[in-house]
């Protein structure tokens, strides 16, 4: 049995996740309340400073764990790399973002390798948990991190094991999530695993090689965005059609096999989702291949912010109102319900159409009183009251919080476009239009 092995066993390994983001501090608090002593990196002071005060900026993290955590002295958080030295474990948790081209961003993943190189040592594991295309933990990392004279397999373990983290999940958090682990080799698989199984309460699955797990976590996500393109175009055909999607979609489930529900919206948001299947066709240009149904789903899904202010158009005009100048409220920018998360929002997306078209915008999140973009802050309403929904021209609904209060918005909204089927129970639907 190895060191690190040993270590892994008696909760004596000192752990760090580089990165304390939704998937990074999440992580780094299992990872203490598991009795390692954990110690997170990140670039920004303000994250570093609230992790050591016990303040909580992540909604799946509970607060009086986070205090709790740090109180005893098994978490903190640094901004100083150097401590990478005292790691015995380090798992890299850092964005991966598109660039203006729609192509991967990696500059996140190869600033951690070469700060983690820097201070590298024998029997030190290395884990990528961000989302990329396949082939990256060999092809970048890997060579990265073996500039320290270290091999890789034989002085130091490296391994993919993707992350799944879904924000506002009330079943599956980071502790209860099946993991997926590919090592460089057998034993690095082995001892990635054997560090997750310590600290996780569900299965570890093992796979042959990085890639594997790699193109694992893109089938993942492009499954979900072919399936929600799929859904998106039979609304826009259901709409001609004057057929009621949702209904259709909830008779379809009545099957207990060989279907599985998605539902149309304004688009896709989050971090993973609309992200991925750039990452897999970006990568398959390589190889010479066109994943034109992966793409299909892809053009389907980013227009359908357009759609929905298309839609709108026609529902104004036949109030004899023009959108141009027209006020229109906005329920919900964060990319799903119930949760104050707004990477990717279609919402905002949304928002910028009409804004093109010269109507006069507004917004209201209840989870999200403002938001930052291109640099700039916008602010929602702070409440919702009688005089604001009467004055609007139009409610748009683009997340189907459950903390609002719908029969109220239909009571005293002259029009609602519901894109959610927020309003589902609503009896009262002379003002509603459905998605």
């Amino acid at each position: 049995m190895s060191k690190l092995i040993k270590k892994f066993k008696s909760k004596t390994a000192i752990l760090g996740v580089i990165g304390l983001g939704y998937v990074g501090l999440p992580l780094a608090v299992e990872k203490a309340r598991a009795g390692f002593k954990t110690i997170g990196f990140d670039i920004q002071k303000s994250k570093v400073e609230m992790v050591n005060s016990g303040e909580n900026y992540i909604g799946d993290v509970v607060n009086e764990d986070l205090k709790q955590l740090v109180k005893s002295g098994k978490l903190r958080a640094t901004f100083d790399f150097s401590e990478v030295a005292k790691a015995d474990a380090v798992c890299i948790c850092v964005p991966t973002p598109l660039d203006k081209y729609q192509q991967p961003d990696i500059s996140f993943v190869r600033s951690s390798a070469e700060n983690i190189v820097q201070y590298m040592h024998k029997d030190m594991l290395i884990v990528l948990e961000s989302t990329t295309y396949p082939g990256t933990t060999e092809e970048l990392l890997k060579p990265i991190l073996e500039k320290s004279g270290l091999k890789c397999g034989t002085d130091f373990y490296l391994a993919f094991s993707p992350e799944r983290v879904d924000p506002g999940n009330l079943i599956y958090k980071t502790k209860n999530t099946p993991k997926v682990v590919g090592g460089v080799t057998p034993e690095c698989t082995e001892i990635a695993a054997i560090m997750y199984e310590n600290i996780l309460a569900a299965p570890v699955h093992r796979v042959s090689s990085p890639a594997i797990a790699e193109m694992e976590k893109i089938l993942e996500n492009t499954y979900r965005n072919v399936n929600i393109g799929l859904i998106n175009e039979l609304a826009m055909l259901c709409n001609k059609m004057n057929i009621n999607i949702w209904e259709v979609i909830e008779a379809a489930k009545t099957k207990p096999y060989g279907f599985q529900a998605f539902y149309p919206g304004p688009g896709l948001g989050g971090h993973c989702i609309p992200l991925d299947p750039y990452y897999l066709s970006w990568k398959a240009r390589e190889y010479g291949f066109h994943t034109s149904m992966i793409e299909s789903s892809m053009m389907i899904n980013d227009r359908m912010p357009e759609y929905c202010a298309e839609r709108s158009i026609k529902i104004l005009n036949r109030y004899k109102k023009a959108i141009n100048g027209s006020k229109i409220l906005v329920l919900g920018v964060a990319y799903k319900q119930d949760i104050d998360d707004y990477r990717e929002s279609p919402a905002i997306e949304v928002i910028n159409e009409f804004e093109k078209l010269g109507a006069i915008v507004e917004y209201f999140d209840p989870y999200i009183p403002e938001y930052k973009e291109d640099g700039k802050i916008k602010k929602g309403l702070t409440e919702l009251n009688k005089e604001i929904l009467k004055s609007v021209d139009l409610v748009v609904i683009t997340a189907a919080h459950t903390n609002v209060d719908y029969n109220f918005i239909q009571k005293n909204a002259k029009m609602i476009f519901d894109t959610k089927n927020a309003m589902k129970k609503i009896c009262n639907r002379d003002n509603i239009e459905l998605l």
